[in-house]
């Protein structure tokens, strides 16, 4: 698959990882519509960029069923889809207030490993009607998954959880779509600068950064998106969680 000939709808797309992400994949010549629940921000981005723009809420099917139609309508299908929306969640199984909320461990669970199920079930139903690829591919999903999902800290069960699934759930995603010539793999990002590691703050910033070996800094959210062109474009990457963390493994 060329980058410059793929159709990807971005979940995500309008901050962080999944910003960056279309816009690599846009300055690339691919086309790209970005799936958001933020429609400000969504919008803004896709004007920018040259992308579509799609509001959706990963977690429900009918809101997902349309903005993945609408995108395959305006982009003339759909050969890319790339789960990068998730949220996180830092709360001990027991602590001080008594134990971890039920609520929100269903809804950290409910958005990162259900929500991004959701989107690639859909988006495979409509891969599953392209005409092949050059390499014989149909098409690609590439998933969010975290460090967390094999080095968890404390305070992160449900974050962990959640994409931990993510991770385990690759290996028979790309087993059930062989045979449509469907690949699906998984990122599991480090320490990243974006939105959501900006609000702790610079000095847990520098912290973070501080004990990541090599190179000693937070990730470019560009990092993530040339990976993420990369498996593009290399058909043989299938049914795999590649770790992009600068050799990070959290205490």
């Amino acid at each position: 698959m060329r980058i410059g000939d793929t159709k990807a709808i971005v979940t995500g797309g309008a901050s962080g990882l999944g910003a960056a992400t279309a816009r690599m994949l846009c300055a690339s010549e691919a086309a790209v519509t970005i799936l958001d629940r933020d429609t400000e921000r969504g919008m803004a981005l896709a004007a920018e960029i040259g992308a579509g723009f799609q509001p959706v809420d990963v977690t429900d099917e009918a809101s997902v069923t349309q903005a993945i139609g609408e995108a395959a309508a305006q982009m003339g299908g759909i050969t890319a889809c790339l789960n990068c929306a998730g949220i996180a969640t830092a709360e001990r199984t027991l602590g001080k207030s008594g134990p971890h909320a039920l609520d929100s461990f269903r809804r950290t669970v409910e958005i990162n490993l259900i929500g991004s199920f959701n989107v690639l079930r859909l988006a495979a139903a409509e891969m599953a009607t392209n005409d092949y690829e050059s390499d014989g591919c149909r098409g690609v999903i590439v998933n969010t998954a975290s460090i967390a999902a094999f080095d968890g800290q404390k305070g992160q069960a449900a974050y962990a959880a959640s994409k931990g699934g993510i991770a385990s759930m690759t290996l028979p995603l790309a087993r059930d779509l062989a045979s449509l010539r469907i690949r699906v793999m998984a990122i599991a990002p480090g320490v990243f600068r974006t939105p959501m590691l900006e609000g702790l703050g610079s000095e847990v910033m520098d912290t973070l950064a501080a004990d990541v070996p090599n190179p000693p800094r937070l990730g470019d959210p560009a990092e993530f998106a040339r990976l993420v062109c990369h498996i593009i474009e290399n058909c043989y990457l299938n049914g795999e969680v590649i770790r992009l963390d600068g050799a990070l493994r959290m205490t």
